[in-house]
């Protein structure tokens, strides 16, 4: 974790938060003919983000959500602040721990929905306790492994409906300035052999989860640029892509990462809650739900210019130097060929819908 990049990280979030204002999403051309989908869409950045769609006139809101009984409560109160039609909101079970879940909710995407024009991979979790779900560290499983899981599955879906309708869709996956900070120990160590990362992050004897949400955040941002590189390239790697550069015309799928910045948020608050010092930096510090779904709002319509970058205060920032530097390209390769392994043994050929 190099300390100029640290540093930038810090200073950047505490400048944002205190004298940045988010714009008001405002009403999308294409939104009221649109279908998007929020997981995690219950609470939180998700739910905040939802309101801002229905509010904007989107046609159709998928609420994935793990607790079906929370998500109709969500539900009725979405629709008494947007005055929507019920029928506008669909409540689909989906639990991100698991890949079963994740596989019928996919099949069921494809099977019933005539478009999709956006996913908002929301759902996701902060904690510092080790356990292991799906094979893998918690939240490796949900924060990375099973994203892209979603987000495999879905490309199909996403695909078919771009070429219906000529609007790209976008899958979205939230960011952290935290990514600056992030401890990078667990990736740089001497291993016996050829470990693999994700072998190395599972390790409960080598795992340091105080940093552990501010390193799977490291990862989905080498995995949706490595993945838009692909995206772009026909399936090549990332060397490959400058050679079949596609004009926006030809883009299928937007895959694009934003960062909300320091809100309140029911994330990572387990347990007896938050300490004096961090409700004192999040009541002087911190953006309201609402304005960090601003920035995910944005994730959603943002343009091609968007594709697999880093966004901050609704625009493209260059992220943190060990994502960009030749670190950062060797590691992006090496994880994001690792994810397709694991992926492939959950969803055998998963890794052709690229």
């Amino acid at each position: 974790m190099p300390v100029l990049s640290a540093a930038h990280g810090i200073t950047s979030v505490i400048l944002s938060n205190l004298f940045v204002t988010l714009p008001l999403p405002q009403a999308h051309p294409d939104l009221t003919n649109q279908t998007i989908i929020v997981t995690g869409a219950n609470t939180g950045l998700g739910l905040e983000t939802s309101r801002h769609l229905l509010r904007l006139g989107v046609h159709k809101l998928i609420m994935a959500v793990r607790n079906p009984e929370k998500g109709a409560s969500a539900k009725a109160d979405l629709l008494t602040s947007t005055s929507r039609a019920p029928s506008t909101i669909e409540i689909w079970p989906l639990d991100m721990a698991d890949p079963t879940s994740i596989q019928t909710f996919c099949q069921r995407a494809a099977q019933d929905l005539p478009r999709l024009d956006g996913v908002l991979a929301n759902a996701g979790l902060m904690t510092q306790h080790f356990t292991v779900t799906a094979n893998h560290e918690n939240t490796l499983t949900v924060n990375v492994i099973h994203t892209f899981l979603l987000c495999l599955l879905l490309l199909p879906t996403m695909r078919a409906s771009t070429k219906k309708t000529g609007y790209p869709c976008r899958f979205v996956v939230p960011n952290s300035g935290l990514h600056y900070v992030a401890p990078l120990g667990e990736l740089t160590e001497s291993t016996p052999g050829d470990e693999s990362l994700l072998a190395r992050l599972d390790d409960p004897a080598r795992a340091n989860m105080a940093g552990r949400y501010a390193l799977s955040k490291v990862l989905v941002l080498w995995g949706v640029r490595e993945l838009a590189a692909r995206l772009q390239g026909g399936g090549k790697d990332s060397k490959d892509k400058d050679k079949d550069k596609e004009g926006s015309a030809g883009v299928e799928v937007i895959v694009n990462t934003p960062n909300p910045s320091y809100c309140v948020s029911s994330l990572g608050k387990e347990g007896d809650g938050p300490g004096v010092g961090a409700r004192m930096a999040e009541k002087m510090l911190a953006r309201t739900t609402e304005e960090g779904s601003r920035a995910l709002f944005h994730g959603l319509v943002a343009g091609v210019e968007s594709q697999g970058q880093y966004l901050t205060n609704c625009h493209v920032q260059t992220p943190a130097c060990h994502i960009t530097n030749e670190f950062g390209q060797r590691m992006q390769k090496k994880f994001f060929d690792e994810l397709l392994a694991v992926l492939e043994e959950i969803q055998p050929g998963v890794s052709s819908n690229i």
